[in-house]
């Protein structure tokens, strides 16, 4: 974790990490949006097929942010599961391995659009949304909030341009007193930040986080208004 720079936001000290999870350094809380996990199962079961290893991809990468960071406290910001049935799809597997994460920490899945509602008996407990220190954590930023807020939903991007080949990188978006999560799903599109959905949440001001190996590089959603 030592090479993961922070910045501030609400007056607490962040990490954003280029898996796209965030650590809160005050609480030792992780903290994720938009696993999705079973994406790929839903998809074929509409006739689309896609490898069937979204949960599995999902999975290792979440563990090892885990192992890496060793948080006293996790936390789901919604549409952690791609539809109400995403349980009953899941491997055996895959519920072991989410119920041995459940169960050896605080475990929160805050509700979204894809799961407004417990998916099946994997621990943890469920809420719409919660504040703690001075902030809200949900699912979607809300127009009219006026505290702190740290939301998922929109999956924001970056196209950047590395070693002369332009590449979209996951990144979070910080504006005023609004931070959104990039979705960290192995198989989740993602919105430009520069979206104008975004920017009316953020303003023109707002940034665009890029997280890299030990260094975040920092963008004006602006800069890439679509």
């Amino acid at each position: 974790m030592a090479a993961a720079p922070s910045f501030s936001f609400a007056g607490h000290s962040w990490q954003a990490l280029p898996q796209g999870a965030l650590f809160w350094r005050e609480r030792a809380a992780l903290i994720v949006a938009d696993l999705h996990f079973e994406k790929a199962s839903a998809f074929a079961a509409r006739g689309q097929m896609l490898p069937p290893y979204d949960s599995r991809a999902t999975l290792d990468a979440l563990e090892t942010v885990i192992a890496a960071t060793t948080p006293r406290e996790i936390w789901c910001l919604g549409d952690s599961f791609h539809d109400l049935g995403a349980h009953d799809r899941m491997s055996d597997e895959t519920v072991t391995r989410l119920r041995a994460l459940t169960h050896a920490r605080r475990w929160t899945w805050i509700t979204g659009n894809h799961d407004p509602a417990p998916v099946g008996d994997l621990g943890g407990e469920t809420a719409q949304e919660a504040a703690l220190g001075g902030l809200l954590l949900r699912h979607e930023a809300r127009p009219e909030e006026e505290q702190p807020e740290i939301s998922g939903h929109f999956h924001p991007k970056w196209r950047i341009t590395l070693r002369g080949r332009s590449v979209s990188r996951r990144c979070f978006v910080l504006g005023g007193h609004r931070l959104i999560v990039p979705a960290f799903g192995a198989f989740t599109g993602g919105l430009d930040a520069g979206a104008p959905i975004i920017r009316a949440l953020v303003g023109n001001h707002g940034e665009a986080l890029v997280p890299l190996t030990g260094r975040l590089l920092r963008f004006s959603v602006a800069a890439q208004a679509v």
